[in-house]
């Protein structure tokens, strides 16, 4: 019987080697977060810089949009600037819509285009947007008659 005793402390006694200790589990823990918290600063440096770097320019979409439901169309030319629809989100740009009709004949389908151009020196030129409606509310083209 003391055999099987023996045998049992030499493996209570090798699971207790096999184990850390807790001045080991402290310093494994203390190196891996020293590790997270460096690359978690560098990540969030990364992501303020980009922000920095980051350019916006408007897209003339948002202008036809905000005139898509007009219910009736003429021809105009109309200008404005950014900050009247979003102030200080595109500082220093403009815009300038141009409604036509698209036939001299026909009274309801209009082109419309949108220009979009800015102070800063990007490089790109203005952004131009057109598209056309179909407005049957609109008053006819001088010299013409109604149907």
């Amino acid at each position: 019987m003391k055999t099987g005793q023996n045998s049992t402390i030499a493996g209570a006694r090798s699971v207790a080697v096999r184990a850390f200790s807790l001045l080991e589990v402290m310093v494994a823990s203390a190196i891996f977060f020293m590790v997270a918290f460096a690359i978690l600063e560098m990540v969030t440096r990364a992501l303020v810089g980009v922000r920095a770097i980051q350019h916006r320019e408007p897209d003339p979409g948002i202008i036809l949009a905000m005139f898509s439901t007009n219910k009736a169309w003429e021809e105009m030319t109309l200008s404005g600037n950014y900050e009247d629809i979003a102030p200080g989100m595109y500082p220093g740009y403009r815009w300038e819509l141009v409604a036509r009709r698209y036939m001299e004949t026909n009274d309801h389908l209009f082109d419309v285009g949108v220009v979009s151009y800015g102070d800063r020196k990007s490089g790109r030129g203005p952004a131009v947007v057109s598209t056309q409606f179909f407005s049957p509310n609109s008053k006819p083209a001088s010299g013409l008659k109604a149907p």
